[in-house]
């Protein structure tokens, strides 16, 4: 690891204090823990992993005694589990706690999808989400994401802040995990430290603030504002929480936590509302930042349903719609070619394709992107194949062959 930045070293070893930031040190020379979250319509619960401890502010949460290649597990491609750091975990606590009734979400800076994915698997039931980045080459990966997941209720689209607040659409949740400093990630990112700079901070917070002025208008009167960043000063954390309850209107609400978390409180001199600090040495976790805060209302909160969200949406020629959730087969010519996002649908039947299943080599060398041959008994045509039941994609079977039809961008480099 790089060393620290001395003006970092400086303020974060004053901000956290002599002890928190002698174990916070000693962490950074350690290993990170290794977390994943498992995908609950793709998973019955048993842990595909026998030595897995639970993350215990995530249902689905569990941390791994050692780093497997993920790469070459077809399940991880198959969307049955997602590879993420376990303080963002808790962002699965707040919802079930601060959530009720099918809502209206949207995640504003969601790539690469973990917490999008997360927040879609811990809304109730009947819920929409909008997964938005505005980064087009990010909201591929986003979209890859959510494709992998295979809910129908999640929409994705490539926009920034200020196209929402050009349209009526409102929201009963939003999720601004906003693009920060990143000193959380100075263990497992050795870019973030070389990026860090004190005018740097400043710019992000800034920025920030922007960004949360331009969507305000898109929360509804009583709607949730998650606010989060993966960094540690109190410039892109407490006084932007201050800042929105002073200048948008906005109280905030405190999440139901256990002691035995080790989360962190607030670190701003003399402001000590709920907020929630994830730091490494303290906490098993990389660094995050999170609180929750509720748009004040005049009157009786009404809650944005879901309805007919995703058709609202359509009426806007400026939002760019990269999915609607409801996936749709490929025209090409005369011909009709099923869709990775079909494949991996929650939508689709069993009964809506032939399947065959693959064992372990055939499914990786599929995930490869190889032609393989599948067999006399598998019929001509499209076929889903699967590994373990679940699906992972297309092949088309010419008898002698299958032309393999996993999306190029997706394909995994080496076996």
């Amino acid at each position: 690891m790089l060393p620290l930045p001395q003006e970092f070293i400086a303020y974060t070893s004053a901000l956290l204090g002599a002890e928190r930031w002698a174990k916070f040190e000693q962490a950074l020379t350690q290993e990170a823990a290794v977390s994943v979250r498992f995908n609950p319509w793709k998973c019955t619960g048993k842990t595909l992993f026998p030595q897995a401890e639970p993350v215990p502010w995530c249902q689905q949460g569990f941390w791994l005694s050692e780093r497997p290649r993920f790469t070459l597990d077809p399940l991880f491609h198959a969307g049955v589990y997602y590879v993420q750091e376990a303080g963002s975990l808790f962002l699965d606590t707040v919802v079930r706690a601060l959530v009720e009734g099918p809502v209206r979400a949207l995640d504003l800076c969601a790539a690469p999808g973990g917490k999008s994915t997360l927040l879609r698997a811990a809304l109730p039931e009947g819920s929409v989400l909008v997964s938005n980045e505005i980064d087009r080459r990010r909201a591929n990966i986003l979209l890859e994401n959510m494709l992998k997941q295979g809910h129908p209720d999640v929409l994705v689209t490539h926009n920034p802040p200020k196209d929402f607040a050009k349209t009526n659409l409102v929201f009963d949740v939003i999720l601004a995990d906003v693009p920060c400093s990143g000193e959380g990630l100075f263990r497992r990112d050795e870019g973030a430290i070389k990026e860090w700079s004190v005018q740097n901070v400043h710019f992000c917070r800034e920025r920030q603030r922007q960004i949360l002025q331009d969507i305000w208008p898109c929360l509804r009167p009583g709607g949730l504002l998650i606010y989060s960043t993966c960094t540690f000063n109190t410039h892109e954390n407490e006084e932007n929480v201050r800042w929105i309850m002073e200048n948008l209107g906005a109280e905030i609400v405190p999440v139901p936590v256990r002691p035995e978390w080790q989360i962190t409180g607030s670190l701003l001199s003399g402001w000590q509302e709920p907020v929630y600090r994830f730091i490494p040495g303290i906490t098993q976790s990389e660094g995050l930042f999170m609180a929750a805060l509720r748009k004040k209302s005049d009157g009786a909160a009404v809650a944005a349903l879901p309805g007919a969200l995703r058709e609202q949406i359509k009426k806007y020629p400026f939002i760019h719609l990269l999915s609607d959730g409801l996936p749709r087969p490929e025209i090409k010519g005369k011909d009709v070619i099923p869709s990775i996002g079909q494949a991996l649908s929650l939508a689709t039947r069993e009964t809506d394709f032939p399947r065959v299943e693959l064992p372990l080599d055939l499914a990786r060398r599929y995930l490869h992107r190889e032609s393989l041959v599948l067999g006399a008994n598998v019929p001509r045509g499209f076929v889903l194949v699967t590994y373990q039941n679940q699906p992972l994609g297309f092949m088309k079977n010419l008898g002698e062959r299958a032309n393999n039809l996993y999306p190029k961008p997706w394909a995994i480099r080496s076996l």
